[in-house]
């Protein structure tokens, strides 16, 4: 039987400032915004290439603003990620390269903490081995 992670819920405080945020700063896809009630918005984002998405709304978690866990996207080009979140105007750090991947760290409006992971060496094949970047 598989175990699939879907869905984590974000908690912020201002649902279009965040979904701005995750869609045109950050660029996840808009996938549902609802509001089956006057008390319930439910609005699901997901990460390009991504089976796991991100839930914002009102009336959704007991969680205050700004205390989500500490989430982490991967891809497979650090630079460009992080180049893309600069670009798009996210306060993203430098690349911090570590023996274990290269990353880098932003937060979103509420101060939800993300970080973004590259792992150079997982397609190089099955003999390659962790190595710091050039």
């Amino acid at each position: 039987m598989d175990w699939k992670l879907e869905l984590v819920f974000v908690p912020v405080s201002d649902v279009d400032r965040a979904k701005d945020f995750y869609v045109n700063k950050v660029g996840f896809n808009a996938d549902y915004d609802e509001r089956p009630s006057d008390d319930l918005r439910f609005v699901q984002l997901t990460p390009p290439g991504s089976a796991c998405s991100i839930c914002i709304g009102e009336g959704l978690t007991d969680a205050p603003p700004g205390t989500g866990s500490n989430l982490q996207l991967v891809v497979s080009d650090i630079t460009a990620a992080h180049d893309f979140l600069k670009t798009n105007g996210v306060d993203v750090s430098d690349v911090d390269v570590q023996d274990w991947g290269h990353f880098v760290y932003f937060a979103d409006p509420d101060g939800n903490k993300w970080s973004v992971q590259c792992i150079p060496w997982r397609n190089a094949g099955a003999d390659a081995a962790p190595s710091p970047a050039p």
